[in-house]
């Protein structure tokens, strides 16, 4: 992600709200030019249509290499019915910026069927997170190579090796299901988010490059650990989805920040009773591409949107995206990747699509 985000097409300027149709960016007002964010709409031409009448089933994450290339982990949960007009696309499917198909792999005997998350670490390989496997893989970048496999597939962190079993929060390299990878680019290090669901570890572990255990630190008050992420500057982000936050953690465990990620229903719920989890309101994260990672993309379930935090104070820059089932709309967004040129990913589980939102013209 070397561009400036201040070098882009479209520079940063005051935000406004605007009644636009759901491909357009909704912005909250801002009353400091410093405070504003680019506006996103979505660009209905990527991807290209899938060949060989691929379909797809609930997308697990989607991640961005050096190359701006797209990397979507497919779970293959399509309704049976769809294979009378298709064929079942690959796991793993690789698009160029342009949005054409050119790559696609996953063998069903070492990935997991429940994919979650994907990373590319400086080197250009790619780790894969599978949530109820208990393990994380390492892969060659075209997929032809399984590098490292740390953890062990169908054997859990759990008193008794299953996702029944009570999770044991243990210090070592084993899983209950992890859900995020991220490769410390100074030294190798690979940080893993895990516990993507409920009853599950509540942790983010540490390995060196061999996948040896090197520490850890339990997050007892967090219902889910579902993202992981960490900035240049070495702080750790950890996604707390049902609790409407995003933590700061240094590299040693030390909490050093909350950044709230509000929310609250656009339909008011019926006197008396309490408004209904979607899915929470920090489900993933990624920053924009400018030096200091300005601005923090974050995935509210809840509200059906990508929210824009500028990253150092906290301070809402406004959000685009909203529920729905056409272009630039969700049905249950769950992973998000911004590449070098500002442009931000979403990858759809129930709604089974990747969006691409490009930076709108002036």
């Amino acid at each position: 992600m070397g561009v400036e985000f201040a070098s882009m097409k479209t520079i940063f300027r005051t935000a406004t709200c605007a009644a636009a149709f759901a491909v357009a960016a909704v912005c909250s007002p801002v009353s400091h030019a410093q405070s504003a964010a680019p506006r996103y709409e979505a660009d209905r031409a990527w991807p290209k249509p899938l060949p060989n009448r691929w379909v797809l089933g609930g997308l697990g994450g989607v991640c961005v290499d050096g190359q701006d290339h797209v990397l979507i982990l497919n779970r293959q949960d399509v309704v049976d019915g769809d294979l009378n007009g298709a064929t079942l696309a690959p796991k793993i499917i690789e698009f160029d910026p342009a949005g054409n198909v050119v790559n696609s792999w996953g063998d069903a005997t070492l990935l997991d069927p429940r994919l979650h998350s994907c990373h590319f670490d400086k080197d250009g390989n790619v780790w894969i997170a599978a949530a109820p496997s208990g393990m994380v893989q390492k892969y060659t970048h075209d997929g032809s190579r399984l590098l490292l496999t740390i953890g062990k597939k169908g054997e859990l962190d759990s008193s008794d090796g299953t996702d029944k079993g009570k999770p044991l929060n243990s210090p070592a390299a084993k899983f209950f299901m992890p859900s995020s990878i991220y490769v410390d680019r100074s030294n190798g290090d690979v940080y893993v988010s895990d516990g993507e669901g409920a009853n599950t570890n509540r942790r983010v572990a540490v390995m060196d490059r061999t996948g040896k255990f090197l520490r850890q630190w339990v997050i007892d008050d967090m219902q889910t650990v579902h993202c992981l992420t960490m900035a240049r500057d070495g702080m750790v982000y950890v996604c707390d989805r049902m609790g409407s936050a995003v933590r700061v953690y240094d590299k040693t465990g030390s909490l050093k920040r909350t950044i709230a990620v509000p929310w609250k229903p656009v339909t008011p719920p019926p006197a008396g009773q309490q408004a209904a989890q979607s899915g929470g309101s920090a489900v993933a994260i990624d920053f924009s591409p400018d030096a200091n990672q300005r601005i923090m993309f974050v995935i509210n379930q809840n509200n059906g949107q990508v929210d824009m935090i500028e990253r150092a104070t906290g301070r809402s820059l406004g959000s685009f995206g909203r529920p729905g089932s056409f272009p630039g709309e969700f049905n249950q967004a769950h992973g998000i990747a911004v590449d070098s040129k500002g442009n931000v990913y979403v990858a759809e589980n129930r709604g089974k699509r990747i969006h691409k939102f490009k930076i709108a013209d002036s």
